[in-house]
């Protein structure tokens, strides 16, 4: 959420249009507004009107429009799950994120999944990517490699020793190629596991079924790496116990087997005065089991669904780039933009020459990664848009006893007329939201 000490004391032009919209008589109903946003940064602006009548008699039951509102607007919440452009916003998207793996983990009946999840085999599991160069770091209680004894908060850890012979161009392509480099992990996991098991891949899908959920980190490097939890399944899903031959045992060595398996690599083809190069996960790969709170495990259920919630809000602006699309290199000059994160950013721009298919330039702000920074697989839990949409149920049921309103739906008919009329928020207006958004967060 919004820091605090950043609120505090506002510049003089943002004070003084903080004053006017204080000042104005629609205030209550545009603090009003602000709170339904959950203090939104950056609200999507409507205009129209919305009309429910009786489908017997005709009457006229209830009437919306916005031209009653604050500036003739409707202010909804604008939905980014990035903490750097809406920390209301992705505070909502943690908050979902965190159900829907904690549910694949201890079960929940509200989302489709039986606590009896909590008997089947997985692991938390944690994919890096390969060197590319020595980097600044601090290897437990001994120095660098530069000599240096690095405090946690340095900028220099995550840099290269020698830029000048830093893999850059290797760097960018590996974000760029992750998500392929994940859907080929995914399948040759299935046929580790079908290996184990003694049986062929149609065998092992009449049997069991693998299910993952997973985040994308960026390291202070600028590299991608995953964090997934991995789970056997019985075929059609949670809802099924697996066969008795899967064990946490076989599981962990299938999905250790599965990364550093020829198979798992990526060869980007000779072109533009580019060499051909083979991409692979690194050699650091982390497997534990995953256990329920109270079994005696530091890494429980709980501890996994908020560390993986942790990092859906966070992108690449974690290594110092922008969170938006670049337009040209001029404009980095324009802000704090380390060397280190400008040289990837660079490299995305002179690859994308001789890559123009991989849209490396298009990506240059997420230093090549062009996946999804939370994914799973279609049985592992409930959905983002599931979770959403019982959100929007419950709220539009709210709204209905609020109102007086039919319960059958079917009873009534609803016309409406919506245009979208901007977005985002005056100085002020920013700064009040953001003030509102740390008061609805202290106080939930």
């Amino acid at each position: 959420m919004p820091d605090t000490a950043t609120l505090a004391v506002p510049d003089p032009v943002t004070l003084a249009d903080a004053l006017r919209v204080t000042g104005d008589p629609g205030f209550d109903r545009w603090k009003e507004q602000i709170r339904r946003t959950g203090g939104c940064a950056s609200p999507l602006h409507l205009s129209g009107w919305t009309r429910t009548k009786d489908l017997a008699t005709g009457e006229i039951l209830h009437e919306y429009s916005t031209a009653t509102e604050p500036g003739g607007r409707l202010r909804i919440a604008c939905g980014n799950r990035r903490a750097s452009r809406c920390p209301a916003c992705a505070y909502t998207y943690a908050g979902d994120t965190y159900h829907l793996i904690r549910a694949g983990l201890a079960g929940d009946d509200t989302k489709g999944v039986p606590a009896t999840v909590r008997d089947h085999p997985r692991v938390f599991a944690t994919f890096t990517a390969p060197s590319f160069g020595p980097v600044h770091n601090r290897p437990g209680n001994r120095p660098c490699r530069c000599g240096t004894t690095h405090p946690e908060d340095s900028p220099q850890l995550g840099t290269p020793l020698d830029p000048d012979t830093y893999d850059y161009p290797a760097a960018v392509l590996f974000n760029n190629h992750a998500g392929d480099l994940w859907r080929r992990y995914t399948n040759r996991l299935r046929r580790e596991v079908a290996a184990r098991a003694g049986l062929s891949q149609r065998e092992l899908k009449e049997v069991c079924r693998i299910s993952y959920g997973k985040v994308a980190e960026f390291q202070r490097r600028g590299a991608v790496h995953f964090h997934a939890v991995i789970r056997i399944d019985g075929p059609a899903g949670a809802d099924d116990p697996p066969p008795a031959w899967a064990t946490h045992t076989l599981l962990t060595d299938a999905v250790k087997a599965a990364a550093i398996h020829h198979y798992t690599t990526v060869t980007t083809p000779r072109t533009g005065g580019q060499p051909a190069r083979t991409l692979r996960f690194g050699e650091q790969l982390d497997i534990r089991p995953i256990k329920a709170l109270g079994a005696g495990e530091e890494l429980t259920e709980q501890a996994v669904a908020s560390y993986v919630a942790k990092y859906a809000t966070k992108a690449a602006e974690t290594t110092g780039t922008l969170d938006r699309r670049i337009g040209e290199l001029a404009e980095l000059d324009r802000h704090d933009i380390p060397d280190h994160t400008r040289r990837l950013i660079r490299a995305c721009r002179d690859l994308d020459r001789a890559y123009p298919e991989r849209r490396l330039w298009a990506w240059a702000h997420m230093l090549g990664f062009r996946g999804h920074f939370s994914t799973k697989s279609r049985r592992y839990s409930t959905t983002l848009g599931a979770l959403r949409q019982a959100r929007a149920d419950y709220r539009a049921t709210e709204q209905r006893q609020l109102l007086g309103l039919p319960e059958d739906q079917e009873t009534v008919l609803i016309l409406a007329d919506w245009q979208y009329a901007g977005s985002g928020h005056s100085p002020g207006e920013s700064w009040l939201a953001a003030t509102r958004a740390i008061v609805n967060t202290c106080g939930s």
